[in-house]
């Protein structure tokens, strides 16, 4: 994952040494906060602390979160950044100051049970809170996932867990809370087709193909999702509902192909209800001209 190749390799002193500049400069870095609690953590980790249960040390952040909310399913194609927003309740101790610029907080996506911070996706920037009341806010933050930066590998899409990272910069405390949601990080999937031929003569055949691809994360291109079946739609031109005419299986390269016969004008399409892993998606609807 990006994050492990850029700062894996920091820990121990040289983690706490990454903390010797003002913690203002820290925390204002709207780009170091990803780096930042990652290095945090593996100091707790190398140290013997463990940052990934409830116990926590004195220097680390009085807080808890609760009432997450995230995506049901986020899709991640081979190359854009994808960022989700999520939104939590923050509560605090009368210690913890949200707004000072020694405290950052945001959410985190983590696969199974490695709850490493070094594995999960973060957000680049530190969540914003509200204020509710002296010891709870409202907050919201992002998670960005940068595909061709080897975030991913193609085997992680399906169910990932959610959780919430608070760090105080001055005491280089970390608290961190897991299992507060799950979401479905998806490969995202493609869907094309084509009818021919056109114009046709109504009783002869018409031959529709497509493809249903979706990305790989290993290489950041799309392959063909094999062995999925698909359904062929048809819209009546003048009408605006599809109604399924047969379910096709991708072959080996994800290709589709049939054949129907040609009765009235209308648009023909292929539909893809998805999984767990690939979002469900349709192709663009193409029209034939029956005469």
């Amino acid at each position: 994952m990006r994050i492990r190749t850029t700062v894996a390799a920091v820990t121990g002193a040289l983690a706490l040494s990454a903390f010797a500049a003002p913690a203002s400069q820290a925390a204002d870095s709207a780009s170091s906060f990803r780096a930042d609690v990652v290095k945090l953590s593996q100091a707790h980790s190398d140290s013997g602390d463990s940052a990934f249960s409830a116990a926590t040390t004195a220097s680390d952040p009085d807080v808890t979160f609760s009432n997450l909310k995230v995506a049901t399913a986020i899709k991640v194609g081979t190359t854009n950044r994808v960022a989700t927003t999520v939104t939590y309740t923050l509560t605090h101790g009368a210690d913890v100051d949200i707004t000072s610029s020694d405290f950052a907080n945001g959410p985190y996506l983590y696969k199974g049970s490695d709850t490493d911070l070094a594995d999960a996706l973060l957000g680049d920037d530190p969540a914003t809170c509200t204020a509710t009341s002296s010891t709870t806010a409202n907050c919201k933050g992002d998670i960005d996932i940068y595909p061709d930066e080897g975030e991913l590998t193609s085997t992680q899409a399906g169910t990932w867990s959610a959780g919430a990272v608070a760090v105080r910069y001055s005491t280089e405390g970390v608290t961190q809370q897991n299992g507060l949601g799950t979401t479905l990080l998806q490969r995202y999937s493609k869907l094309t087709v084509n009818a021919s031929p056109e114009p046709v003569m109504k009783g002869r055949t018409i031959t529709v193909v497509g493809k249903l691809s979706r990305a790989n994360w290993d290489d950041n291109k799309y392959h063909g999702y094999t062995n999925q079946p698909v359904k062929l739609q048809f819209r009546k031109a003048g009408t605006s509902t599809y109604t399924t005419l047969k379910t096709v299986t991708s072959n080996s390269t994800g290709n589709l192909a049939t054949t129907v016969t040609a009765s009235t004008d209308g648009y023909f399409r292929y539909s893809f209800a998805g999984t767990s892993t690939t979002p469900a998606v349709s192709a663009t609807g193409d029209f034939v001209d029956v005469q």
